[in-house]
């Protein structure tokens, strides 16, 4: 994940402090509760962009051969096939 734990956090404060501000949202229980839901909806997302890459790193694990011989380009490789992934997937990163 590229923003740490206590930046996401702080996303989900704002954004919960901004719609209650704004009038968008009318709580009736605990902010606390909001802003959990939207911090764990935030690290979900940020985390399907890790989950893919593990994935492609697991799938090139087919090609290590080649790639030490250097037949093949790793970073190239790994690019064409996250893209493919992305596409086949319907992923917006």
């Amino acid at each position: 994940m590229r923003l740490s734990k206590e930046r996401v956090r702080h996303i989900a404060e704002s954004v919960v402090a901004r719609l209650v501000q704004d009038g968008h949202v009318a709580l009736g229980g605990a902010q606390k509760v909001l802003v959990e839901a939207v911090h764990q909806a935030v690290t979900d997302e940020l985390m399907v962009e890790d989950r893919l890459n593990n994935e492609v790193r697991q799938l090139l694990k087919a090609y290590e051969h080649q790639i030490e011989a250097g037949q093949v380009d790793y970073q190239k490789m790994f690019t064409m096939i996250k893209q493919k992934l992305v596409r086949e997937r319907g992923i917006i990163l």
